[in-house]
């Protein structure tokens, strides 16, 4: 019975949990950071894509504004894009993720109207300040929801550095004052959300769905389910170890 019970203790000690290394599916590959799935690829495809439009936009802003506060805003978004697009093109490289080379329809639509708005007129100033601030308001909740839910710890930096990048572009275009927050459909946000053209992929909430570790944030300091569970059966051996050792021990000395 003893030599039974320190068989099963030591296979059951040897044992790797099932959960460690658990299937996340075809869509997603393992990296040095992390796992990497379809939010992480769709996040930096879209932050390339928003530089895109963005930069140029920013260019207008400081050609064809009379307003200091549009002009400051367009420095903004040039030198902000400037830095994020250095990093998107390093950390796709590393990832191995393609990335679009022009705007979707959509933003060459707004780039259009940038372009056609007079120069140094209010028609300018609020065109600029109202697509920009409707489409970064869409990104910052696309990029929070990747942030909290990604494994990835390269593509959750990458969210944090963009979320700022963001955030301060929202400030700035803000504080121009023309911003109408009524104007909600400025830009269907649909339209922001929009799988990019380089590799579609699946929208955050259907990603949430099928792999639920975008929906809730890593707890890197829990026990996984399968450790708890070989610590329980462990217990269960000592136990009947140290029980039929009592037995063996009342049999010898009555």
């Amino acid at each position: 019975m003893r030599i039974l019970l320190v068989a099963l203790l030591v296979s059951l000690l040897g044992a790797q949990p099932a959960s460690a290394q658990p299937d996340l599916g075809p869509d997603h590959v393992q990296t040095r950071f992390g796992p990497m799935g379809p939010a992480g690829r769709d996040l930096l495809q879209k932050v390339a894509l928003a530089g895109l439009w963005e930069g140029p936009a920013g260019r207008m802003g400081l050609e064809k504004s009379a307003s200091p506060l549009v002009q400051e805003a367009g420095r903004h978004l040039i030198d902000g894009h400037a830095d994020l697009d250095r990093r998107t093109v390093e950390l796709a490289r590393t990832l191995n993720v393609e990335l679009p080379t022009r705007p979707s329809e959509a933003q060459q639509g707004w780039l259009d109207e940038m372009e056609a708005a007079p120069a140094r007129s209010a028609e300018f100033d609020r065109v600029f300040a109202n697509r920009l601030r409707a489409a970064h308001g869409g990104v910052y909740k696309f990029l929070a929801a990747v942030r909290t839910g990604t494994r990835n710890t390269a593509i959750r930096d990458y969210a944090k550095v963009c979320m700022d990048t963001v955030l301060d572009h929202m400030t700035v275009l803000e504080a121009t004052g023309v911003v109408d927050f009524a104007d909600t459909e400025a830009i269907p946000l649909a339209l922001v959300a929009q799988p990019s053209s380089a590799a579609p992929t699946p929208s955050v909430s259907r990603v949430a769905q099928q792999n639920p570790q975008y929906a809730q944030p890593q707890q890197s300091d829990s026990l996984p389910d399968g450790a708890i569970g070989l610590g329980v059966l462990a217990l269960v051996v000592a136990g009947l170890w140290f029980w039929t050792s009592g037995r063996s021990s009342r049999r010898m000395h009555p």
